[in-house]
C-alpha cells in the first residue's frame, strides 16, 4: 500500500513492487487492490511506467509485467549489492565440494545472465564473466527457469523466442521445447546435453525464495571428457543445498 498518497514518486513505486512481486502479469484491478489507488490514478502511473520501458502490456492489453528498463534494474541491483559476497562464497565452497564449475544465473526475457560464476581449477574450462548472456531455450539454467514461470508469462516469452541452432542437439521446434519444458517441470531440473556448446554439459536446480517463486538458477557446468550427464545428475543433491542457502540471500533481509 502506498505510505504517503501525496507522493507521486511512492504511488508509482507502489505500483512497481505490486507487479515485480506479483506471481505474473497484473491487471488494472490487481494493482489498485495492491496499492490501494483509485482507478484513473493507477491506470495513469502504469501508463506512464509503460512509457518508460519499466511495464510492459501482454498482448491483451489487460495486464501489466516488468519491462525491460525495470528488469536491467533488477538485475543490476542483484549483481552489485552487498549481497554478492555471501552469495560468491557459496559457489566457491560448491565447487570445491564439486570439483567443477558452478554459476548463479537469472531469466531476462529470452536469455539467461550471470549474476556469479566460480571456474573450477582444471585448465580444460570455459570462462563466462557475470553479466555474460547465454540463449534461454539452448541452457539447462534457462530452460529451467523458462519452465518454472507462470504460464501467461511463458508463453509471452515462447511467442517472441528465437529458436537459434548452435548445435546439433539445440532443441529449434517449439513443440519439442514445450515437451522438454513440462519434463523440466515436473522434475525441477534443467539439463544442457551439448546443446549450446559441444562437448559440454550442464545440470541446473532452482534458488527459490519462500513463497516459492524462482528468482534465479544454480548450476554445475564441465566439458564431457570430464563429467557425463549422469554424474552431473548425481550432483544434483548438493546443488538443492546449496540453492537452499543462496535463496536466503535474495530474502529482503538479506543473507540470515
Amino acid at each position: 500500500m502506498v505510505t504517503d498518497p501525496s507522493s507521486a514518486a511512492l504511488r508509482a513505486i507502489a505500483v512497481l513492487e505490486a507487479v515485480a512481486g506479483a506471481p505474473g502479469a497484473q491487471t488494472l484491478s490487481d494493482l489498485m487492490a495492491a496499492t490501494g489507488l483509485a482507478k484513473p490514478t493507477a491506470h495513469r502511473i502504469a501508463h506512464l511506467l509503460e512509457d518508460a520501458g519499466l511495464l510492459v502490456r501482454e498482448p491483451d492489453g489487460k495486464r501489466y509485467a516488468p519491462g525491460p528498463r525495470l528488469s536491467a534494474m533488477a538485475l543490476q541491483v542483484l549483481a552489485g549489492s552487498h549481497w554478492n559476497a555471501p552469495r560468491h562464497a557459496i559457489l566457491q565452497s560448491l565447487v570445491q565440494r564439486l570439483g567443477e564449475t558452478c554459476n548463479l544465473t537469472m531469466l531476462d526475457g529470452a536469455q539467461v545472465v550471470y549474476l556469479d560464476r566460480v571456474e573450477t581449477q582444471w585448465p580444460l574450462r570455459l570462462s563466462f564473466q557475470p553479466g555474460s548472456r547465454v540463449p534461454a531455450h539452448a541452457s539447462a539454467s534457462g530452460k529451467l527457469l523458462l519452465a518454472l514461470l507462470p504460464a501467461r508469462e511463458r508463453q509471452r516469452i515462447l511467442e517472441r523466442l528465437p529458436l537459434q541452432r548452435f548445435t546439433a542437439a539445440t532443441i529449434t521446434q517449439a513443440q519439442a521445447l514445450h515437451e522438454e519444458l513440462v519434463r523440466i517441470r515436473k522434475s525441477r531440473v534443467g539439463r544442457d546435453s551439448e546443446e549450446y556448446l559441444d562437448g559440454t554439459v550442464c545440470v541446473a536446480v532452482p534458488v527459490e525464495d519462500g513463497a516459492l517463486r524462482v528468482p534465479a538458477a544454480l548450476a554445475v557446468h564441465a566439458p564431457l571428457p570430464r563429467m557425463s550427464l549422469e554424474q552431473a545428475m548425481g550432483h544434483v543433491p548438493l546443488l538443492r543445498e546449496a540453492a537452499a542457502q543462496l535463496a536466503h540471500t535474495f530474502s529482503l533481509g538479506g543473507p540470515s
